[in-house]
C-alpha cells in the first residue's frame, strides 16, 4: 500500500511543474500584443498548444491516481478482512493442537478475487487513450484523429471514451477540418452527455459552428448550455458568455 501511496504522491507533484509552465508563457504572450498581429496570433496559437497539451496530461493523471486510490481500497478491504479473520481464529484462547491441528491452523481463505478487467478497461485501452494524446500533444492531427476513432470503436464504454470523442473533435478542429469536428463535438454532447467533457463538448461545437461561419445555429447551442449544464465551471460560463458576445447572440 505503500508504494501506491508513493506513486499517487508523485503524479500528483506534476501539477505546479504544469501550472508553472503556463505562468512562464502567459508573460510572453501578453508582451507580444505590442507586437504585428501575425506574431500575436502564432503566439496565441502556441499557447493554446501548450495548454491542450498540459490538459491531456492532467486528465490522464486524474484517471491514473483515481485507479490507484481504487487499488488501494481493495488493498485495504482485503487486509482488513484478514486481520478480522485472524483474530477470530484466536477467539478459542487455545493454540493449535500438535499434530492433528494443522488444517486448523491454516490461512483463512482470501477474498474471491475481483474479475479480471474486460479489454474495454484494461491496461491495453488505457494505452491506447495515452498513445492518441500523445500524438495529439505533438501536433500531430491526422495521428491523432486515427488514434481517437480507433480507441472510440474498441472502447465506446470505457470511462475515458467521452474525453476520447472531445479530443478527437479538438484534432479535427486543429487541423481546420471544421466540418468533421462539428459533427464530432456533436456526437460527443449527444453520446457522452453526462461525461466531465459533456459541457466541453457543447461548448466546442457553438464555437465551431461560429467559425463555419452558421452563428445562428451557435448562438442556439450558447442558449442551450445554461440549461443543460447549470453546474458548469465559472470558466466555461464565462467562455459562454464571451462567445455570445462576440457572435452578438441575443
Amino acid at each position: 500500500m505503500a508504494a501506491f501511496a508513493q506513486k499517487l504522491s508523485a503524479d500528483m507533484k506534476i501539477f505546479p511543474t504544469s501550472l508553472l509552465a503556463i505562468a512562464l508563457v502567459l508573460p510572453t504572450a501578453a508582451g507580444a500584443q505590442r507586437a504585428d498581429p501575425v506574431y500575436v496570433e502564432d503566439r496565441f496559437n502556441q499557447l493554446q498548444q501548450q495548454i491542450t497539451a498540459l490538459t491531456g496530461q492532467i486528465e490522464q493523471l486524474q484517471y491514473r491516481n483515481q485507479q490507484l486510490l481504487q487499488q488501494l481500497e481493495k488493498m485495504q478491504a482485503d487486509y482488513e478482512y484478514r486481520l478480522d479473520q485472524m483474530e477470530k481464529g484466536r477467539g478459542g484462547g487455545a493454540g493449535p493442537r500438535p499434530g492433528g491441528g494443522a488444517q486448523a491452523a491454516a490461512p483463512p481463505p482470501s477474498p474471491a478475487a475481483p474479475p479480471a478487467a474486460s479489454p474495454a478497461t484494461g491496461g491495453g485501452a488505457d494505452q491506447m487513450y495515452h498513445d492518441a494524446m500523445k500524438k495529439l500533444q505533438d501536433g500531430d492531427n491526422a495521428g491523432a484523429e486515427r488514434a481517437f476513432r480507433t480507441f472510440l470503436q474498441s472502447n465506446p464504454k470505457h470511462p475515458l471514451a467521452g474525453n476520447a470523442q472531445y479530443w478527437l473533435g479538438e484534432s479535427y478542429y486543429a487541423g481546420k477540418d471544421y466540418q468533421n469536428a462539428m459533427t464530432a463535438f456533436a456526437e460527443g454532447y449527444k453520446n457522452y452527455k453526462a461525461s466531465p467533457k459533456g459541457p466541453d463538448n457543447l461548448l466546442k461545437l457553438g464555437i465551431t459552428l461560429a467559425v463555419m461561419g452558421r452563428k445562428s445555429d451557435a448562438c442556439q447551442v450558447f442558449a442551450k448550455f445554461s440549461q443543460d449544464y447549470p453546474r458548469a465551471t465559472d470558466l466555461q460560463k464565462r467562455r459562454i458568455d464571451q462567445e455570445r458576445q462576440k457572435n452578438a447572440c441575443g
